[in-house]
């Protein structure tokens, strides 16, 4: 297939390897020229703007970081909506709102052009194993079209309704993933402080009903100190945002989520915004005056 890709951060570029590797002919676009010309020496052809990948491509795809980037990209003088064509698949792999969504996709539309709005779980790691999940909103004529793409990326896709739908699927997950992360930074430094090794409450908690998939992915980045963002507290703190604003559109009460934002927040005071989301243990760990470090 010709497929365009847009936004080659830390999900975009594996994600579009992915693409190449599986014998497909992609144009890439990004700010960074590092990016684009990494993947122009693996087979990718460069462009100068989004409408420049729309102009030589049946599907465009994006993964931008936020909600401003998206409008950019997509509605911006040189972005893919106004060089959309008929026929065309637009397809976002970017956490935004569903009324973000919503808009692009009637814009789309209105140049006879799909949309889906496919936000992906799994992080980087996820992205360069081909092992996602793929939550997909939108016509589902236009999900079974873009399948071929969605299985090189993802083991686990789901068509989950009308334009939107995956955009609030993804805001959910991403609600539990930060009252999850607040949570385990809140058990680790709780057991720290009363005497535990950190080391024996991972292996013990983590096999146990006390157990998430935070807590065994943030807690031993705890115990090894190692922080370099995969994903960031500042990428989490954003979808806490966008989670509170639409809990406000339809009256949802979020109290644990609000108070994982005020976590969030205070991670990001104490100058660990760049830093891994298992870096919200740190104002803890100075708070109670301990570290959660392995003493192996």
């Amino acid at each position: 297939m010709k497929v365009g890709f847009v936004g080659l951060g830390r999900m975009g570029k594996p994600m579009a390897l992915k693409l190449l590797e599986a014998g497909h002919e992609v144009t890439v676009h990004n700010r960074r020229r590092g990016p684009v010309e990494a993947l122009v020496a693996q087979g990718a052809r460069p462009a100068s703007s989004p409408a420049e990948v729309a102009a030589g491509t049946d599907f465009v795809l994006t993964a931008l970081t936020n909600t401003a980037s998206v409008e950019e990209v997509y509605l911006g003088e040189r972005g893919l909506v106004p060089a959309a064509r008929p026929g065309q698949v637009l397809i976002d792999h970017s956490t935004v709102s569903p009324a973000t969504s919503r808009q692009i996709a009637e814009q789309a539309r209105a140049r006879g052009a799909d949309f889906l709005d496919a936000p992906v779980s799994g992080g980087p790691a996820g992205a360069q194993a081909g092992t996602l999940t793929i939550m997909v909103g939108g016509a589902p004529e236009t999900f079974e079209r873009a399948r071929p793409l969605f299985e090189v990326l993802g083991q686990k896709l789901h068509y989950v309704g009308p334009t939107g739908s995956g955009s609030v699927v993804k805001l959910v997950n991403q609600l539990l993933v930060g009252i999850h992360s607040a949570a385990a930074a809140e058990a680790m430094a709780f057991g720290v402080k009363a005497g535990a090794d950190p080391r024996v409450l991972l292996d013990i908690v983590g096999s146990s009903f006390g157990a998430s998939r935070m807590l065994t992915r943030n807690a031993p980045l705890m115990l090894e100190r190692k922080f370099e963002a995969a994903t960031s507290v500042n990428l989490i703190l954003k979808d806490l945002t966008l989670i509170g604003d639409l809990a406000q559109q339809v009256d949802a009460r979020l109290l644990l989520g609000s108070l994982a934002q005020q976590v969030f927040l205070e991670a990001r005071a104490c100058g660990f915004g760049e830093q891994d989301m298992a870096a919200v243990v740190r104002p803890l760990e100075a708070l109670e005056q301990i570290e959660v470090v392995s003493k192996e």
